[in-house]
């Protein structure tokens, strides 16, 4: 396979489970977490996919996540770049709180517009489009120079920077990918056509 991405959001973090807002706060992955990075691994090495670089963030959750992954497919000592461009969404004000908690205080309308809206922002955090602002220049410019390469590139992050960069690769408006969700551990596989465009996309599941 040749000029092949793959993305993988964040196997389950410890405040996913609590049903805290996480941004870019560093809690580690539960063990259901991990169990999901495995399967990815597990996946991932039946597509028998050798990869020429692994991109992630900088929270440990992404990091760790990419680890699993590359011990499962026998890539562990793999060429890993960690960049906080690839970073969560930064949830501001709310991080850390419970989200039944946030309803409370702010109320349920406004909880959800700061949550999926393109472009409010929550107090002293980023939007989606903010988001988009810091992923998209650095996929353009470290990561899909090396997939046109025709290398094959994993990037581990979370499911706002990578809700960024699948509204590029599929093209989905402001409206679409309001409503996507990303589940945890679950990878995504393009390959890309000569002019940058996704030839194929495949969501692997166990």
């Amino acid at each position: 396979m040749t000029r092949t991405l793959v993305l993988v959001r964040h196997g389950q973090s410890e405040w996913n489970l609590k049903n805290l807002f996480t941004g870019w706060r560093d809690p580690d992955l539960t063990e259901q977490g991990i169990e999901e990075a495995e399967t990815a691994g597990k996946l991932l090495a039946e597509l028998d996919l050798n990869f020429n670089v692994a991109f992630t963030s900088a929270l440990s959750r992404a990091q760790r996540t990419c680890d699993i992954i590359l011990d499962g497919i026998g890539q562990p000592n793999l060429e890993t770049i960690r960049d906080q461009a690839l970073n969560e969404r930064d949830y501001g004000d709310l991080s850390g709180l419970n989200k039944d908690d946030a309803r409370k205080k702010w109320g349920e309308e406004q909880v959800h517009i700061w949550r999926r809206s393109y472009d409010v922002p929550p107090p002293g955090g980023e939007s989606l489009k903010d988001t988009g602002a810091r992923v998209w220049p650095y996929y353009m410019r470290e990561i899909l120079p090396m997939v046109m390469r025709e290398q094959t590139v994993l990037v581990a992050a979370h499911g706002n920077s990578l809700r960024a960069l699948v509204m590029v690769l599929d093209g989905l408006g402001r409206d679409e990918v309001t409503k996507l969700n990303l589940d945890t551990g679950v990878p995504m596989v393009y390959t890309l056509n000569a002019d940058t465009t996704v030839e194929s996309k495949t969501v692997l599941t166990d």
